[in-house]
């Protein structure tokens, strides 16, 4: 699908990082872990970027977390970064296939911007009567409070410090169980050092949904 949304609120969620909250066209549907294209021309320019869904599902609205490292931002992410509610943005999508569907329990791996969809495939499965879990490697977290109510709820929440392995935190969240899926969003330093930490505890390639963010 391709659309031109609105948006309709924007949210400080961590340093340098917003979620944006974007009006869904009608006919659209996306499940977590999908991604879209936002799109929009600057100062006569076309520019875009992919983001993952980081709402647990979609109704009249759907959530994109967008992180901006100020030393590498472009025109784009620094035109994301500023949007206000009311701004448009094109869509097209959404696209992937390493998402949720209904699995009873599911342990995200999240670098960096791949906690937004960590935060939106855990709240989902809770939302289901699901187990979650979800490792979370960052030195400057985002959605603090999503991931504090995910605690509550009884979800397995473990935030390793950038520079340390994952082994530890990767074991103590799989359980093995028979309808266990793992999935791994961030960028590709993060997703080697995930698949090892899989790697070590005797999970294969093909045992987890991977989106790489390049």
């Amino acid at each position: 699908m391709d659309a031109t949304v609105a948006v309709s609120a924007v949210r400080d969620v961590g340093p340098e990082t917003v979620a944006l909250e974007l009006e869904s066209p009608e006919g659209f549907d996306a499940e977590p872990g999908q991604f879209v294209k936002l799109s929009t021309t600057i100062d006569g320019d076309g520019y875009a970027r992919f983001y993952t869904l980081s709402s647990p599902g979609v109704d009249d609205t759907f959530e994109v977390t967008v992180g901006v490292d100020p030393e590498e931002a472009g025109p784009f992410s620094r035109f994301l970064i500023d949007l206000e509610a009311g701004g448009e943005l094109d869509i097209s999508g959404p696209f992937g296939e390493s998402y949720y569907e209904g699995e009873s329990r599911v342990v995200v791996l999240a670098g960096g911007p791949g906690i937004g969809p960590a935060v939106g495939i855990a709240e989902a499965a809770v939302a289901d009567g699901n187990e979650a879990a979800i490792v979370y490697r960052t030195d400057a977290p985002a959605h603090e409070d999503r991931l504090a109510a995910l605690r509550d709820s009884g979800a397995a929440v473990d935030v390793v410090a950038e520079g340390e392995s994952l082994d530890d935190a990767v074991a103590a969240a799989l359980t093995r169980a028979a309808d266990e899926q793992v999935f791994v969003y961030g960028f590709a330093d993060f997703v080697n050092d995930a698949t090892s930490a899989l790697d070590a505890a005797g999970l294969g390639p093909d045992d987890a949904k991977v989106e790489n963010f390049g």
